[in-house]
């Protein structure tokens, strides 16, 4: 075979390679996250735009809120402490990871530039936002930022520490939030504060923050540990969120247990409590029961006697005999009856007598 006959079959494999690496091309716009847009860039307080999404995950809980004091660069300075939270919208994504919802217009409790921000309730955290303009609500520029680092996390975080007796009696549960954190930015990032939320369920996160004593110079990396309480007798399945810089940076499920001695220590009061009130009851129904004569409040009846029977060979039990007599010197009647006692002395002295002559 010569170099002209395989020279036409190059464009031939070209084109078969193309569709081939073709449907791999889909997944990576895909990558990029989940996209948020507008029906309406600009609205005013009253009325409603549709929001709509793709690139989420399937059937999963979101929460729509406009926020003041952001932009989809830098994402919700402040927190939800910057949002409306009481006109937001939640929704569930389709089988596609899609979804359309009206969200009425509210103004944020802090000045625009304003972002529709939409993120995860349950789940792996996922948020984006969309710009929009709240026609009559003041603007106000951003605040600087504070230096050039930027903040990673390196590694996966991890909750380390053990429940105590206290705890399993109801005291609150306590970890510590371990990760690596590097600063990838050209400056030093000096005293970081980080929030850290705990959430119960479906239910939103409760943020604390928590400061970081330290200096993270550019390209280095440091251990960072935080410490995470829950409420007393907290129990169940918790997630623990790390924020920074308005930015989730990890997740980390928290299962608690039940706090058991809580449960026994009910169970023994309702065994104890009744006992006690039924012995106070007795000794107070004893003390004012009215006394018999003589002081003697119950009588005891004699028991009588156990008489065995003589077919088991036993010695007989010895008769009672009355206090006068003996069975031995009982008077014998006719027919051997017993008579009755009688005086056998005599009326005279007893002295010999001789017999004289009739």
């Amino acid at each position: 075979m010569t170099g002209k006959e395989r020279t036409p079959r190059l464009p031939a494999l070209a084109a078969v390679l193309a569709l081939l690496l073709l449907p791999l091309a889909a997944p990576a716009a895909a990558a990029d996250g989940p996209v948020v847009k507008l029906s309406a860039s600009q609205a005013g307080t009253g009325g409603s735009v549709t929001v709509s999404g793709s690139g989420w995950r399937p059937h999963t809980l979101l929460m729509m809120l406009i926020c003041g004091r952001a932009t989809p660069s830098r994402g919700v300075i402040g927190g939800t402490n910057s949002c409306a939270n009481a006109d937001g919208r939640a929704v569930t994504t389709g089988a596609d990871g899609s979804f359309a919802k009206k969200l009425p217009v509210a103004e944020p409790p802090v000045p625009c530039p304003c972002v529709v921000h939409v993120a995860t309730v349950t789940g792996a955290q996922a948020e984006a936002d969309a710009v929009l303009q709240v026609a009559g609500h003041p603007v106000a520029p951003l605040p600087a930022e504070t230096s050039a680092g930027r903040l990673s996390i390196l590694s996966d975080t991890r909750l380390t520490g053990s429940g105590s007796l206290l705890t399993w009696f109801g005291a609150p549960p306590s970890r510590t939030l371990v990760f690596t954190a590097g600063n990838s930015g050209s400056a030093a990032i000096k005293d970081p504060v980080f929030r850290v939320g705990t959430a119960h369920g479906v239910f939103a996160p409760q943020w604390d923050e928590q400061q970081w004593r330290g200096t993270l110079a550019p390209g280095r990396r440091a251990q960072i540990k935080l410490p995470v309480e829950l409420s007393a007798g907290a129990h169940g399945d918790y997630t623990v969120s790390l924020r920074y810089d308005g930015k989730v940076l990890a997740e980390q499920p928290w299962g608690v247990d039940r706090p058991w001695g809580v449960t026994l220590f009910w169970i023994l009061l309702c065994l104890v409590v009744p006992a006690a009130v039924f012995r106070a009851g007795m000794a107070v129904v004893d003390r004012v029961r009215p006394r018999r004569p003589g002081g003697v409040r119950h009588r005891r009846l004699a028991r009588p006697a156990l008489r065995l029977p003589r077919s088991l060979g036993l010695p007989p039990e010895p008769t009672p005999t009355l206090p006068w007599f003996s069975p031995d010197s009982a008077p014998k009647g006719p027919a051997g009856r017993l008579s009755a006692p009688h005086d056998d002395s005599p009326t005279s002295p007893t002295t010999p007598t001789t017999k004289g002559p009739t």
